[in-house]
């Protein structure tokens, strides 16, 4: 037949040359999109074996602090007793423990600032901020933004851990240690108080350190009345001498 006379073809045939040749045609596309996918798959899975704990600290679920056990045992029924608490969430207890370096004229100095941060993280557990003057003084020769200090807040777990050390360990170590004065209160049932060296902590190895600095802690309670604050404190054998 002439060409004037051949059959035109199908619009299924013309959709299947569009769609890559047929059933017979290689499925190059295909294959490719399956490739992406099992290389998605692949990765996925790389990210599920890591673990959920991948990158932090392994801790042991049923833990809990020693002073924290001896509130919820001791220093809280005592209370209750001791106020006439009818309900134990009258009780008071610890809110927050922040504690605070100055690094004063050692500011001026990047490395001291960087010291001071090392020494209170490793004091605190837990990484400290630098603090910031928010206005510049002249007369102390401070510009705004400057770094003044570094200071860690601790709550829950990390602060009933931190008091427990505090008491227990480095108390004892400063020199002709006699006690903590019990009137160190603000009225609002917090406590403040002032170390003269930060190196009576165990954490702090005083071979490597180039700098003594004092450091304030504030212990912050739900105490209404400073009676009720230095209670629950002295039920964690805070040593007061008045």
């Amino acid at each position: 037949m002439s060409e004037k006379g051949a059959p035109k073809p199908d619009k299924q045939d013309k959709a299947a040359k569009k769609g890559g040749g047929g059933a017979d045609a290689p499925k190059g596309g295909g294959a490719k999109a399956a490739a992406a996918e099992g290389g998605k798959k692949e990765k996925g899975g790389g990210k599920k074996d890591a673990g959920p704990t991948a990158g932090k600290e392994a801790r042991d679920p049923n833990y809990v602090p020693r002073f924290k056990k001896r509130y919820f045992d001791v220093v809280r029924p005592e209370l209750m007793k001791k106020f006439g608490y009818k309900n134990a969430l009258q009780a008071p207890r610890l809110a927050k423990i922040v504690l605070n370096i100055g690094a004063g004229e050692g500011a001026a100095d990047t490395k001291k600032i960087q010291s001071a941060q090392n020494d209170l993280t490793a004091i605190a557990g837990q990484k400290a901020v630098i603090t910031r003057a928010k206005k510049a003084i002249s007369a102390f020769k401070i510009t705004a933004g400057r770094p003044v200090g570094v200071k860690v807040t601790l709550r829950k777990d990390r602060m009933y851990e931190f008091l427990d050390r505090f008491v227990t360990t480095a108390l004892p170590r400063v020199r002709d240690f006699r006690g903590v004065s019990g009137k160190s209160f603000d009225g609002r049932g917090n406590y403040a108080m002032g170390l003269k060296e930060h190196i009576i902590f165990v954490e702090i190895d005083y071979d490597r350190t180039e700098t003594v600095w004092g450091m304030d802690i504030i212990i912050q309670t739900t105490a209404r009345t400073d009676d009720e604050a230095k209670a629950l404190l002295a039920g964690f054998q805070m040593p007061f001498v008045n």
